[in-house]
């Protein structure tokens, strides 16, 4: 790592939410990684949860950032919030860790520090329609304010393109430590998990019968729902087959009141990797994804996986596996029930599996990886080299890429301001907030974001009516039917 010519060390600051699932182990193994390297490491994310308590055992500075998941109301105080981080660590570089972390820590810095951006699967591809459309303006306008977004698939790289976000990309596949994750005997690994006593089997010892686990977040995107509408059909094939979800999340009481007796749902656990060895099959069914990081946790144990054709599924899958496709429960039970009915397919798909991951998926290539964009974008030439410039008639805090004349994205500039705006107003937030986070209006308005984002075939409605912004008297929702219209006021445009 480049040292400034002060000789004082770099400081990074991690910005994340959320603190569990794989998001949190991958910021755990950078942070490792990079303590390790000399680097000063800071990260701002929810005080009290298991990943600060993880962050502080490392060694690193824990700033609390009592952030939630979703945009809302409380969007302006974490704003406020991180800007007070950002004061008090004063970091060289900052590093942005999924939708939210990486919506409020580009608008706290605005381009003023290296920002990098790391989506973990595109916020756009969780929701539907209007919200769909004003997420990716808002990834679109957010773009120049990030000197790298670094991507765990080509795939999530592609979609972001085809999304038209206008990046430096980098794309680093997701690595696991090899070491931790290993391969062990599943009874001895079963011996050792109680809970699974708990699990009806074809006999009476509770390691009996062959075991499917699931590891994720009990959520929508991780398609839990899916796993258990398939289910049947396994065990109609396979009798005594038991199926074990590990985690927890919103949708666990739906999912519960859905299972039947041969699912054990083992909520959250510190520890992932006995579960993976006890499993003979780890399924994941995941509606959309960048790279999950569970399939490789679970090859690297040795296990084969099954999982469905999502973003970064094929790239981290051992040449010649092939995914299944999205939400359709049949093809998913088929593959499940052949492979459980396959002893000798099973051992030698987990034999290839991890071989596959100690070549591909080693976490010391993904946090090097990192450590190099790092060095890129601290070194001397990159920090003496063309700033950002500002965007004609977008305010001084609006930057742009150097050497763009602005004419031909004026217009798109436009669309995306008035997609942000519309994004923030989408669910008519009451009140308003000080001068619209202190910030030109052209730079987003954000005091008008959505408290619940509509997700897909969900229930989740958002409110109604809409504010005005205390600065402009713009109206926040310019939406009108399923369609953001540009916003005709002369200051926004």
């Amino acid at each position: 790592m480049h040292l400034p010519a002060t000789g004082r060390r770099p400081l990074v600051l991690h910005v994340t939410q959320p603190v569990d699932g794989g998001v949190a182990r991958v910021v755990a193994d950078l942070v490792r990684a990079q303590r390790a390297a000399g680097l000063r490491v800071a990260v701002a994310c929810p005080d009290g949860s298991r990943l600060a308590g993880t962050l502080r055992a490392l060694g690193a500075e824990v700033h609390d950032w009592p952030a939630t998941r979703s945009p809302g109301r409380a969007l302006p105080g974490e704003l406020r919030q991180l800007r007070c981080v950002l004061a008090a660590t004063r970091p060289d570089l900052v590093h942005a860790h999924s939708a939210k972390a990486g919506l409020v820590a580009r608008l706290a810095l605005r381009g003023r520090v290296p920002t990098v951006f790391q989506p973990h699967a595109w916020s756009f591809e969780a929701v539907d329609g209007t919200l769909a459309a004003l997420s990716v303006r808002w990834e679109r306008w957010s773009a120049r304010w990030t000197s790298r977004v670094v991507c765990v698939s080509e795939a999530e790289r592609e979609t972001g393109v085809r999304a038209g976000v206008h990046a430096s990309w980098s794309v680093v596949p997701n690595g696991v430590d090899t070491a931790h994750h290993r391969p062990a005997p599943p009874a001895e690994a079963r011996s050792g998990l109680p809970l699974l006593s708990a699990l009806p089997a074809s006999g009476s010892d509770a390691s009996e019968g062959p075991l499917v686990v699931c590891v994720g977040r009990l959520c929508r995107q991780k398609g839990q729902d899916v796993l258990l509408r398939a289910w049947p059909a396994v065990v109609r094939r396979v009798p005594g087959a038991r199926l074990v979800l590990v985690g927890d999340g919103p949708e666990e009481a739906r999912l519960r009141a859905e299972a039947p007796a041969s699912v054990l749902f083992a909520g959250a656990v510190d520890e992932v990797v006995p579960w993976y060895r006890a499993a003979d099959l780890v399924v994941l069914p995941s509606r959309w994804e960048g790279m999950a990081l569970a399939p490789l946790e679970a090859m690297a144990c040795g296990r084969p996986v099954v999982l469905t054709e999502v973003a970064g599924a094929r790239e981290c899958l051992p040449p010649g596996q092939e995914p299944v496709p999205v939400e359709q429960p049949g093809p998913l039970a088929d593959r499940i029930a052949a492979l459980l009915l396959d002893p000798a397919l099973r051992a030698r798909l987990g034999t290839e599996a991890r071989a596959h991951v100690l070549a591909t998926h080693d976490v010391r290539r993904a946090t090097e990886a990192v450590m190099e964009i790092y060095r890129e974008l601290l070194a001397p030439e990159a920090a003496s080299g063309p700033r950002a410039v500002p965007v004609p008639g977008a305010g001084a805090d609006a930057p742009r890429r150097a050497g763009s004349t602005g004419r031909s994205r004026s217009a798109e500039d436009a669309r995306s301001v008035t997609g942000v705006r519309a994004l923030w107003g989408a669910t008519g937030v009451r009140g308003a907030w000080g001068a619209c986070v202190a910030a030109p209006h052209a730079a987003v308005c954000a005091a008008h974001l959505p408290e619940t984002v509509r997700t897909r075939r969900t229930d989740h409605a958002p409110g109604g009516g809409s504010a005005p912004c205390a600065s402009c008297a713009v109206r926040a929702a310019h939406t009108t039917g399923a369609e953001a219209t540009e916003c005709r006021e002369s200051s926004h445009t």
